[in-house]
């Protein structure tokens, strides 16, 4: 009779034993996931700062020229974007497009609805740098200034956006726009020689408050959230242990009582 107690109990230890080691195996696997991901966050936050640095550079720096429209094949958005141009040119009005957006903060705190003035700018060689002339609130829109003759404008260079999700899609037809793309924009009002990217016209601060159209429409300080979804993740792992430590301590309680 002893012998079979002896037996029974070892048999009924092996499946509360093999709880505890799946347990184990299962936090192991997640906390090198969480920490994989802490890891990955940190990593993005270096990337990310990179970046930054780098726009702050360019559009910081002084203004230089376009580039040469024979060059405008191998146009590069990392090589590019966000280098602060001088481009001369007559505006080409009849053509501009009004692309649907906000202009953050200017009501109480709240976004401003209205458009973005994207208005080709015929060079002395006849090709076509689109310009973001800036923002108008949409009631305003038909009283945005349209200066004619030779200009000279400051800005950014931007590349052509790519429809983002959720975003509708531009609708030429009936004139309502909600991308930058450059290459639609060409297409719907036959325009040709047009370059792959376009430049944000800065803000003049020397203008009137209620000028419009507003430049100024680059954000230069993107969203850097990466360190605090690093902590989140490690934050986690660490919690994830602490449970596990309890939990095995319970259970090994369980079996000296």
């Amino acid at each position: 009779m002893t012998v079979e107690v002896v037996r029974n109990g070892e048999s009924d230890a092996r499946p509360r034993w093999r709880a505890l080691i799946m347990a184990g195996i299962a936090t192991a696997i997640s906390l090198a996931i969480l920490v994989g991901l802490g890891v990955w966050q940190l990593q993005r936050l270096a990337w990310k700062e990179g970046v930054i640095a780098q726009i702050e550079a360019r559009a910081h720096g002084a203004p230089g020229e376009i580039l040469p429209e024979a060059e405008w094949g191998a146009f590069s958005k990392d090589a590019q974007e966000y280098r602060r141009v001088l481009v001369s040119g007559e505006y080409l009005f009849a053509d501009e497009v009004a692309v649907h957006g906000l202009l953050p903060g200017e009501t109480r705190g709240q976004p401003l609805q209205g458009n973005y003035l994207l208005t080709p700018l015929e060079l002395d060689t006849g090709a076509i740098v689109v310009v973001n002339r800036g923002f108008v609130p949409t009631p305003l829109l038909d009283e945005a200034a349209r200066p004619e003759g030779a200009v000279t404008v400051e800005g950014l260079v931007r590349a052509s956006e790519e429809q983002a999700p959720f975003v509708p899609d531009n609708d030429p037809a009936a004139g309502q726009w909600f991308t930058r793309d450059l290459g639609q924009i060409a297409q719907a009002q036959g325009l040709e020689r047009v370059a792959p990217f376009y430049v944000d016209a800065v803000r003049d601060e020397a203008a009137p408050a209620d000028a419009w159209p507003r430049g100024g429409a680059t954000v230069l300080e993107p969203p850097n959230n990466h360190l605090q979804y690093a902590f989140t993740w490690f934050g986690l792992a660490g919690v994830l242990a602490v449970v596990f430590v309890v939990f095995s301590w319970k259970w090994l309680r369980g079996r000296e009582m």
